[in-house]
């Protein structure tokens, strides 16, 4: 399959807005949220969404980041990138309801890794999860709570996520392997 862009940055801003306020819907409001991303899209990502629920409600939200990279199981079979910091607000995440961001959701095992981290950090009241892009390919039993985009797609194909804060422009693209450019999100 040729490389097609699925969404664009005004498709995007759309799909952030539009989880923004499921959020503060099945929440009931910003009380106790936390945003986490994670790294490094998902975490552009969470930064976003935030922003946009502080801009809805009226009311500051929480942000940060959870970094995964040594709670994967496939530690031994994919070379590891640096870990990133893992942010949580100065209140902890205690009796927070968290929810984990991240750009494309597959198989499910950086969401158990998330899991796995965050139990290390604290005991969050509830956690939810969004997603921009949700493809299948699902090998464990994890469903997003909230998603930008459903995405079915082939195993061999590729999605790549690019935003301006860390590409210098702005899409979602699927291909059948072949990359759109450097420095894109591949999943």
């Amino acid at each position: 399959m040729p490389f097609r862009i699925v969404l664009q940055q005004a498709d995007i801003a759309r799909a952030l807005t539009r989880i923004s306020h499921e959020i503060l819907e099945s929440n009931r409001g910003p009380d106790d949220l936390v945003i986490l991303g994670i790294p490094t899209r998902g975490v552009i990502l969470a930064e976003r969404i935030a922003r946009l629920i502080s801009d809805i409600s009226g009311r500051p939200v929480a942000s940060g980041s959870l970094d995964v990279t040594m709670y994967r199981d496939d530690l031994s079979r994919n070379p590891t990138r640096a870990p990133s910091p893992t942010r949580v607000p100065a209140t902890g995440i205690d009796g927070s309801v968290v929810v984990l961001v991240d750009d494309v959701l597959y198989s499910g095992r950086t969401i158990r890794a998330a899991l796995d981290a965050l139990g290390d950090i604290g005991r969050p009241r509830v956690v939810r999860l969004a997603t921009l892009i949700d493809r299948g390919h699902r090998e464990l039993p994890i469903r997003p709570d909230f998603v930008g985009k459903n995405l079915p797609s082939a195993q061999g194909e590729r999605i790549y996520v690019r935003l301006h804060e860390s590409d210098g422009d702005e899409f979602v693209s699927i291909d059948g392997g072949e990359s759109p450019g450097q420095n894109g999100a591949q999943k």
